[in-house]
């Protein structure tokens, strides 16, 4: 079944669903689970990798946290503190091994960073040219980790 046939077959039967979240102000909040898989962690691996600033490779887990954290509208206020997650950070080391075996990322062994290989370029090239709210996430996360760069630079500063 498809998209539109869904939509009508919803419509000539008449269904309603009913939540108990309707109408409230706030949205519900986020368990840490909601954000482990591993396409959102790829992506967000390489929406880190493409900027100026490549991330270290000791940092990505508590980056693509904080990152998540900051982007999703679940976990603002929250607990949760997924800078901090074990589980996210070793999700996250599959998420970037996956990456560096499909040749998306590069780290250089010197510096200990990671960059986006060419082909990686072109994912992200790719998901941020569709109208979509993964476009809209990925510009969202990559504001996050600017802001989290100056934050550091800042505070190295004072």
């Amino acid at each position: 079944m498809d998209y539109e046939t869904f939509f009508e077959e919803v419509r000539s039967r008449d269904i309603a669903l009913h939540y108990d979240g309707q109408g409230e102000s706030n949205p519900p909040r986020l368990s840490n689970e909601a954000l482990f898989h591993l396409p959102l962690l790829a992506i967000t691996i390489l929406m880190l990798a493409k900027d100026r600033r490549k991330p270290p490779v000791d940092e990505i887990g508590q980056l693509v946290g904080e990152c998540l954290e900051r982007s999703f509208p679940g976990f603002k206020g929250s607990s949760q503190h997924l800078g901090w997650s074990a589980n996210l950070r070793m999700r996250t080391v599959r998420a970037l091994t996956f990456l560096e075996t499909a040749e998306l990322v590069d780290i250089d062994q010197h510096k200990r960073r990671i960059g986006i290989a060419e082909s990686g370029k072109a994912v992200v090239k790719r998901a941020l040219t569709l109208d979509s709210d993964l476009a809209y996430t990925l510009r969202l996360i990559e504001r996050h980790y600017r802001n989290i760069s100056a934050e550091k630079q800042i505070s190295l500063g004072v």
